[in-house]
């Protein structure tokens, strides 16, 4: 099984009304459990790990995630608020304004001894989980005991407007990136964490301290990673109409996991052992993906039918 463990949420997203004024829809989202979902979509066998609300709304993510066919068993349900957030298009990036306090994302618990790993592929955690102090150690507990037979993937996924201390945020996303086994994050996000440091400066560090994989998305400019052993590679990104970019970057994620699982390399060891072949085609797969999620308003990301793995 894979597993995604972190933020489950309502976006409003744009669009317009009959009079063509401004309006706002909600949709099911939440980075990790964006990933979850793309992951199952795909034909992954796939868990969610983490708070999901009793109200209104964490019964819409519930319903879209069983109709997903993600198993919510290891999920929590409480009767917190779910956790909104409000999106507006600027300059084709999405910007959002979340309302997230005393939320059900922010009340999970680890339960520890709750899952077994053993039988846990892969383990993707970032997102939100960062700028909450409990959400933070709770997945740092969780990661601790993953570790030892599960790839831990990280996704940090920044939300600049949700961070008020960032020394202190910085820090933690340098433990979980330690923690690591694949590190993937946008141009934004690295931009964020690192200013104008050389994408391959960064990704040599990080492939200095043991991550085996980092993948750097780069929006129409498809995306470029780094390998232990395989070393760098670039991918091109698909030419489509966008209808927003609300989980491209999540739906790329669920795409590269689904594709090295696909070929037997998600395991840690089999990780490192990938060619360069192996990546490219994950790579384009998973970039494939995040384009055809573009074409659609929210985070909407593929079914098997709607896209072929290439055999």
């Amino acid at each position: 099984m894979l597993i995604s463990c972190g933020d489950a949420l309502i976006d409003f997203v744009p669009t317009r009304n009959a009079d063509g004024r401004e309006a706002v829809m909600p949709a099911v989202g939440g980075s990790c459990l964006n990933v979850a979902i793309g992951m199952a979509r795909l034909g992954a066998p796939t868990g969610f790990v983490g708070g999901i609300s009793t109200d209104l709304f964490g019964r819409m993510i519930a319903e879209h995630a069983t109709a997903s066919h993600v198993e919510l068993g290891l999920a929590t349900r409480s009767d917190h608020q779910t956790t909104l957030a409000f999106v507006r298009i600027v300059a084709g990036e999405s910007h959002y304004a979340f309302y997230d306090a005393e939320t059900a994302t922010r009340n999970w618990t680890y339960r520890r001894g709750s899952i077994p790993f053993a039988d846990v592929e892969a383990l993707h955690v970032g997102s939100t989980t960062l700028v909450n102090d409990q959400g933070a150690a709770e997945t740092k507990a969780l990661i601790a005991d993953a570790r030892m037979s599960s790839t831990i993937s990280f996704d940090p996924n920044c939300r600049p407007n949700l961070v008020k201390d960032k020394p202190a945020y910085l820090a933690r996303t340098a433990e979980f990136a330690g923690s690591a086994d694949l590190i993937k994050m946008s141009d934004v996000d690295f931009a964020y964490l690192y200013g104008e440091e050389p994408y391959q400066q960064r990704a040599s560090m990080l492939l200095g301290q043991g991550t085996s994989l980092v993948v750097i998305t780069l929006g129409n400019n498809g995306a470029i990673a780094w390998h232990a052993r395989a070393g760098q590679i670039e991918v091109a990104a698909p030419k489509v109409e966008v209808a927003d970019t609300i989980g491209a970057g999540d739906s790329f994620q669920a795409a590269l996991l689904f594709a090295l699982h696909k070929q037997g390399r998600l395991a840690r060891q089999q990780l490192k052992a990938i060619s360069i072949d192996e990546l490219g085609r994950a790579l384009s797969f998973a970039a494939n993906c995040a384009g055809l999620t573009c074409t659609r308003p929210g985070a909407d990301p593929p079914w098997s039918h709607e896209i072929a793995w290439p055999l």
